[in-house]
């Protein structure tokens, strides 16, 4: 039976990386029920529609949904984000974002797990007297012990099944309410995976680590803000932001989980056939790996690591993948 997919291929070079994502897939032996959608900054432009409530309940009738990336240059900043993106991680409960970084030329091979519905995210917060020279505004990071720890035991579960080590990275010594809920909740999980060994760093700490020695790690949990800015440094070290895939999860599966590769709608170069579509590819090896099909998710993730296969062209590096899989 073929797995349901919602595709949103989005704005810019989105869907011309998620076509050669599906390129693949198929090359892959994969069958596909692909259900469209047009949505973005594209669509909102047109008829201000950004994302409807009745798609939200088609979607959870879905598998996974594949989106390539959203976002114009003449839509307000953190419209298409709130209003999209992040509505989706919140009615969906997207709580994981997972993003792994492999490089062997820099000895990169380490995963890092995003808190992905609260913190600095979640939308607390505040303005008054906008405008004025007595301006206030306030931006609060919202952890719930729920969250927090159904994030943490995901990360133990993901270094159960790696090289057997985790690293909570925050920032505990001035963050120190957030922080110490973040902290206490993985010291006690931990004492439940007693063969996974641990670590801590601030994430100042982090950023030096990753460029300097990013072999010491495995897998990586921290929360939303700084998951963010954490994963776009890992894909500057692991080949580049074009390389850089993410997933999504929902992992009780309790709606669709939604993959996209790490990088924006980069419009300057929409049409031009020259962007790199590796990192849609890996992140449609992930959802792959999601539903199930591994022997496919494995085969696409070997041949995207091979430099051969990196040619010139958006449709090129498609078919020089896909013809490997054939």
């Amino acid at each position: 039976m073929a797995h349901r997919i919602g595709i949103i291929g989005g704005d810019g070079i989105g869907p011309e990386v998620i076509s050669e994502g599906l390129k693949v897939i198929n090359a892959a032996g994969v069958s596909l029920e692909t259900v469209e959608y047009d949505l973005g900054g594209d669509r909102y432009g047109r008829d201000g529609t950004v994302l409807p409530d009745e798609v939200i309940e088609e979607w959870r009738s879905l598998d996974a949904l594949y989106l390539g990336a959203v976002g114009t240059p003449n839509v307000p900043p953190g419209l298409i984000e709130r209003g999209l993106l992040l509505k989706m991680r919140f009615a969906l409960d997207l709580y994981v974002n997972l993003r792994p970084f492999t490089f062997p030329e820099n000895n990169v091979d380490f995963c890092v797990v995003r808190e992905n519905t609260e913190g600095s995210y979640a939308g607390e917060g505040g303005v008054l007297r906008q405008g004025t020279e007595h301006e206030i505004a306030t931006q609060g990071s919202v952890n719930t012990r729920m969250g927090v720890e159904r994030c943490i035991r995901f990360a133990f579960d993901l270094a159960s099944n790696r090289k057997g080590h985790l690293t909570l990275v925050h920032k505990t010594n001035v963050l120190t309410f957030a922080g110490d809920l973040w902290e206490r909740t993985f010291n006690e999980v931990a004492k439940e995976y007693p063969k996974v060994e641990t670590s801590y760093n601030h994430v100042d700490a982090a950023c030096i680590y990753f460029v300097q020695s990013p072999d010491q790690y495995d897998v990586i949990v921290t929360d939303n803000l700084f998951g963010d800015i954490l994963t776009d440094l890992g894909g500057a070290i692991s080949g580049g932001i074009g390389m850089a895939a993410s997933a999504n999860l929902n992992p009780t599966k309790t709606g669709p989980s939604m993959f996209e590769p790490v990088h924006g709608s980069a419009p300057d170069i929409a049409g031009q056939g020259i962007a790199n579509p590796t990192a849609a590819i890996l992140s449609g090896a992930m959802m792959l790996e999601f539903l199930g099909e591994n022997e496919a998710a494995d085969r696409i993730k070997e041949v995207c690591a091979d430099p051969a296969v990196q040619v010139e062209g958006t449709s090129p590096i498609g078919d020089a993948i896909a013809q490997r899989l054939i």
